[in-house]
Formats: C-alpha cells, sequence, structure tokens
C-alpha cells in the first residue's frame, strides 16, 4: 500500500511558487500605487494657475485620486493576504498527510516558521502604511498649498480626500488580522 505523503521537494516548490507568486503582486501593488500617486503630484503642480488663468480647472476632483489609489492599494494587498492565507492553509493539509509534518521540517505547519514568515511579511504592510500617508499627505499638501482658493470653494473635497486616506491607512493596517495562522496557534490562542 502507498502512502500519501508529499514529497518534501513538492512541498518546497509548490509553496515558494505560489506563494512567491502572491508575494510578487503585492510588490508590483506597490509600484502601481507609487506611480499612480507620482502621476498625481505632477498633475497638480503641472496644472498651477499660471497668472492671468482664463478659466480656472475644476482642480479639486484630483485630489480625490490619491485616496482612491491609496484604497486600490488596499484592496489589493487584501487580495494578496486572503490568496496567500488560503495557499497556505492548502499547504499545511499536506504537509499533515500522514502526520509527515511530525517527522520532517513543515513551512506551513510548523509555528515557528509560519509565524515568522507572518512577521517578515509585516514589513510589506509597513511599506505600505507609510507610503499612504506619505502620499496623501504630500498630494493633500501639495493641493492646499498650490490651490487654496478651491479649498475655500469645495472644502468638501478636501474632507472626502482625506476620510479616503485615513479609511485605507487603516484598512492596511488592519491586513495582518487575516493572516495564516497554523491550526496548532489557532487552537491554542482563539
Amino acid at each position: 500500500m502507498s502512502k500519501n505523503i508529499v514529497d518534501a521537494n513538492y512541498r518546497f516548490i509548490s509553496a515558494s511558487q505560489e506563494v512567491n507568486a502572491r508575494i510578487t503582486q503585492r510588490q508590483q501593488a506597490l509600484t502601481l500605487y507609487v506611480t499612480l500617486t507620482v502621476s498625481l503630484l505632477a498633475a497638480l503642480v503641472a496644472l498651477k494657475p499660471s497668472g492671468a488663468a482664463s478659466d480656472p480647472l475644476p482642480i479639486e476632483w484630483l485630489v480625490l485620486g490619491f485616496p482612491v489609489a491609496s484604497t486600490s492599494l488596499a484592496f489589493l494587498d487584501y487580495k494578496s493576504e486572503r490568496a496567500i492565507t488560503n495557499l497556505r492553509r492548502f499547504l499545511s493539509e499536506l504537509e499533515r498527510l500522514d502526520n509527515a509534518h511530525t517527522h520532517m521540517p513543515s513551512y506551513n505547519t510548523d509555528p515557528k516558521w509560519a509565524m515568522g514568515a507572518n512577521k517578515a511579511r509585516r514589513f510589506h504592510d509597513y511599506a505600505a502604511a507609510v507610503l499612504v500617508a506619505g502620499g496623501n499627505a504630500i498630494g493633500l499638501g501639495a493641493f492646499v498649498s498650490i490651490y487654496p482658493e478651491q479649498i475655500v470653494e469645495h472644502p468638501a473635497m478636501i474632507l472626502i480626500a482625506i476620510a479616503g486616506a485615513v479609511g485605507s491607512l487603516v484598512a492596511l493596517l488592519w491586513i495582518p488580522k487575516w493572516s495564516y495562522i497554523p491550526s496548532e496557534v489557532r487552537r491554542n490562542h482563539y
């Protein structure tokens, strides 16, 4: 009778390919966010009124792009975190076939490895939060500095932009709550 143990090489290959693909997607989301934020900032500066402007542009709508970019980053990070969590649960089940996790190192089942990976990945969450806080502060600061008249005329736009920025920042800091937790740790602590 053959055993249903998934070879350690297959587990490693499967885990590294699938999880690394999701981590790469998270990195690409950061790059997309930075690109959007810098582009919005460049547009704010480029559309700065010069002396005798005839009709002012509705620039106040552009300021909403900063929280929209931040919210998009939060959604993409959430999606990636959920995919990584699902994959790691699946891989943990494979590692437990025929109690293989008791005599072979098991990256997703053994809490010392799994929780260490979560702690390391938190730095991505911190980087995203810093970028969102900084990107929104710089964008809103530039808008306030360059377009003070539009703020007086459309104060709701700034309030909406601030609320969106704070909301996306909170969401990014909350995402680690959905990280993968080995079943042994979940049973003992939850």
